[in-house]
């Protein structure tokens, strides 16, 4: 697990402020890890996050990291699979003001076709005027994605933060 860190999760939120907030967003948080992008939504306004992690593990932290935090009220942790749960989320006619993935990138080139996929699969779920934030390898970006489009774009260090909208 690579968690985010600290100072580009200070530029992505610094980012999202400037671009109007995320105060009182529904927000999803995929491929969450320990939760830190989620809850960072929810310390910065955000109503309600929903948590998506595939790892058993990285899941009971994150529920513990989520109660010690006094959030389980505003949270919930789905444990399975970032695409099966963006098909499900789709089918329910779910809409999120500010969607955050983060997908594993050991390996740069399986990165961009799984970030592709989650653009691809998240897209439908953006409310209207919605944000969609990708943290990616710099070296393996992805390619477009339909319906979006990426109104900023930073690189800190090997990590590419792309906003879409």
């Amino acid at each position: 697990m690579r968690p985010t860190a600290e100072r580009v999760r200070e530029a992505l939120f610094g980012a999202l402020a400037a671009r109007g907030g995320i105060a009182g967003a529904r927000a999803l948080d995929l491929c969450a890890g320990s939760g830190a992008l989620g809850i960072e939504a929810l310390s910065r306004g955000a109503a309600c996050a929903l948590f998506v992690e595939k790892s058993a593990r990285a899941a009971a932290r994150l529920r513990a990291n989520l109660a010690a935090l006094d959030l389980t009220g505003a949270a919930r942790v789905w444990q399975r699979e970032a695409l099966a749960a963006l098909r499900q989320l789709v089918g329910q006619g779910a809409r999120f003001e500010l969607v955050l993935a983060d997908p594993p990138y050991a390996k740069a080139q399986t990165a961009a076709g799984l970030a592709q996929r989650l653009l691809a699969a998240a897209a439908p779920l953006l409310a209207p005027g919605g944000k969609l934030v990708l943290e990616a390898p710099h070296r393996a970006p992805p390619g477009p994605a339909p319906g979006l489009a990426v109104v900023q774009e930073r690189r800190y260090g090997d990590t590419l933060l792309l906003c879409y909208e």
